[in-house]
């Protein structure tokens, strides 16, 4: 899977400055940045573009399907005793196996289908640690090709199509092994789809409005963790839930798939004018706009120097130049770590219901509502207070709901009292998310931006790969591990500047010396 962090690395390869002027060719002809296009002639966010974002965001539950059904498949169900040398309230390790057996029979789950309960407990962390390794490759492997031969449009087509295959296929796993494999590869296909349906649909939308709509796709995964739990409830057999949650794929690639249109920059980057130019004309239409005749489309770098001649020059940088810079550097090792404590946080909490004795069922969907106001407040508050106390704060909120639930135990009303520690703590890490992506991509200039990202994307994945590892230790501890990385996370965030108003930098010398000046003039702008 991929998390909210990862799915933003994509979305600022688009231009994050402000309008680019406009190019002439020659009399007559005037030739403008997509952006410009979209602000002066087609529209920021109009009908065509609400149409193609909200189709294109469907793809976002289908990824929440495939990553949050192992929370049901993968669960350890109740048991009854049916023998004498059976102890009520005991664990089943230890005692005879024919004293006691599964309420809901073997087929429930992966768990009492495969016998991963004692010694094989670990299975069942591994399953999923393997998914979100699968997660961090496809994400790897699906970025270059969204961007080169397959385009955006492309590359969710065939992550849909390997997603209904590897999903369908999994209902079918004939032992523990083949579930595995079957479990990465659709973590390798899953990987993609957050992806490539976060720059397919933002990347048509004008400058003003992309910050809000990239933060809103977010809505769209949280709801399909909740529409998942209603799916499980009514389907309690593992192999039906994995047909039932990966169809909704392939009727996403006949029905919802012809409906929506390539990105006009992956056209424009790729040479073809002409297809961009078409598709510009199309949103301009039906947004009720109008391109006027000789206008057309330019990339971003094709502008003129000083002397009036055009320059395709471009300013280049790379992870060694954010390795070499001690400002950089510090940056990045901080962001990284972030990244990290706040994924284990993050995903653990959504998979840690299943420790918590209570409705299984109700608590992922209690969960998956509680994230979408923790995107509101943050989308709300973050260009009021900033970026660094909305990141302590997000993390400390969760560290101490977390510390309430390490701390509460018992049965009864207790357990009740630490699904909702549980529910706050993941409704204050899914506000620290919703900003992260933000604030890492104001810390670093253009030239090295994705650079950056993706080292926190990375570790991102590997946070998500480690949590499931942290669940599997049961009872209170997971909450003691969660507790601790929200503390950790929050107060590295304490040496992270604050970046609220500041511009943002091109260049790796024009960053540097507008810190060296920090004391002189306020408004460094640099090109």
């Amino acid at each position: 899977m991929e998390s909210p962090v990862e799915r933003s690395g994509n979305d600022v390869r688009q231009p994050l400055l402000d309008k680019i002027p406009a190019k002439k060719e020659a009399e007559g002809e005037e030739r403008l940045c997509i952006d410009e296009m979209l602000q002066r002639y087609c529209g920021e966010f109009g009908r065509w573009q609400m149409k193609h974002f909200v189709l294109t965001c469907l793809a976002w539950a289908l990824e929440a399907f495939h990553t949050m059904v192992m929370i049901f498949a993968d669960q350890e169900p109740e048991w009854r005793c049916v023998g004498s040398d059976c102890r009520v309230g005991s664990s089943t390790c230890g005692m005879d196996p024919s004293s006691w057996e599964w309420t809901a029979g073997k087929g429930s789950s992966t768990v009492s289908e495969w016998g991963l309960i004692c010694g094989e407990k670990y299975k069942v962390g591994l399953v999923q640690a393997l998914f979100f390794a699968g997660c961090m490759i496809g994400a790897g492997v699906f970025g270059h090709l969204s961007d080169s031969k397959l385009g955006r449009k492309g590359s969710l087509t065939v992550v849909c199509i390997s997603n209904s295959i590897f999903g369908i296929a999994t209902a079918f796993s004939p032992n523990y092994w083949t579930y595995v494999v079957l479990r990465f590869l659709t973590g390798f296909s899953t990987g993609g789809v957050g992806l490539t349906a976060f720059v397919l649909a933002n990347e048509p939308i004008g400058p003003s409005k992309r910050g809000v709509a990239g933060m809103s796709t977010f809505y769209f995964f949280s709801a399909g963790i909740a529409i998942l739990s209603g799916i499980a409830y009514v389907f309690r057999s593992w192999r039906e839930l994995f047909i039932v949650s990966s169809l909704p794929s392939l009727l996403f690639l006949i029905i919802v798939i012809p409906f929506i249109s390539e990105s006009p920059r992956w056209y424009l980057v790729r040479g073809k004018v002409d297809e961009a130019m078409k598709l510009m004309h199309c949103i301009a239409k039906t947004n009720g706009r109008h391109i006027p005749d000789g206008v057309t489309l330019a990339v971003d770098d094709d502008v003129e120097d000083k002397n009036g001649e055009r320059s395709n020059t471009a300013v280049e940088g790379s992870l060694k130049d954010v390795i070499r810079s001690p400002l950089t550097r510090i940056r990045l090792l901080i962001t990284v770590a972030i990244s990290f404590t706040v994924s284990i946080v993050y995903y653990g909490l959504s998979l840690n219901v299943v420790n918590l004795k209570t409705n299984l069922y109700l608590n992922v969907f209690v969960n998956a509502v509680a994230e979408m106001p923790a995107f509101a407040i943050t989308a709300g508050l973050l260009d009021k207070y900033g970026r660094k106390p909305l990141s302590v704060g997000t993390q400390w909120f969760s560290c101490v709901f977390c510390l309430a639930g390490f701390a509460i135990w018992g049965a009864g009303t207790w357990k009740s009292v630490r699904m909702v520690a549980g529910v706050l703590g993941i409704f204050g890490m899914a506000g620290t998310y919703n900003l992260l992506f933000i604030y890492i991509a104001e810390l670093f200039p253009t030239v090295v931006r994705n650079a950056a990202l993706g080292c926190a994307t990375q570790a991102s994945q590997m946070g998500a790969i480690l949590a499931p590892f942290v669940v599997v230790l049961g009872d209170e501890l997971p909450f003691g591990v969660f507790a601790v990385c929200g503390l950790v996370g929050g107060g590295l965030a304490f040496y992270l500047p604050e970046t609220l108003n500041k511009p943002l930098y091109d260049t790796m010398f024009g960053m540097h010396e507008a810190e060296s000046n920090r004391g002189g003039r306020e408004e460094v702008v640099v090109c």
